[in-house]
């Protein structure tokens, strides 16, 4: 048997179900959404977890726990191996890192981690740096600023 050779079996394929095209597919008039009602009309139905004006499980459920999810903080997360491309001795900046197509938007700051390994020395600035980053880029004869 060959790859073009393959088929799929008879009534495994359906053709797709075409609705409002008169009385012989048996789906025409109403197309298959019956007789009025809300779920019958052009943008009808309600909200997803609406429950009829009962008030929603998700609003009588407690409420529990700290989140910070309000004021977290989200970084472009940038690693180590990414920075290989760049030339000897380049001073790395958010704006150098945006230019360069790196990352695609800043969020709320730039954090460099670890992944892989750096092959060249540079001057890393950014918003935060993970500890084993820091170790490598030092380790190469760079430096890691916060800024």
């Amino acid at each position: 048997m060959q790859l073009h050779e393959l088929s799929s079996p008879q009534g495994a394929r359906h053709s797709k179900k075409r609705v409002g095209r008169g009385t012989s597919s048996g789906m025409g008039k109403t197309s298959t959404r019956g007789h009025k009602g809300q779920w019958a009309r052009s943008g009808g139905g309600v909200r997803p977890g609406f429950e009829g004006g009962q008030t929603p499980l998700f609003r009588r459920l407690p409420k529990r726990g700290f989140t910070n999810a309000r004021f977290r903080q989200t970084y472009a997360v940038v690693n180590l191996e990414q920075l290989n491309e760049l030339p000897e001795n380049t001073v790395v900046t958010p704006d150098l890192l945006l230019e360069k197509r790196i990352v695609r938007s800043l969020q709320d700051g730039v954090k460099i981690l670890g992944k892989g390994e750096l092959t060249v020395k540079l001057s890393v600035q950014a918003h935060a740096f993970s500890a084993s980053a820091k170790e490598k880029i030092e380790a190469v004869g760079g430096n890691a600023e916060v800024i």
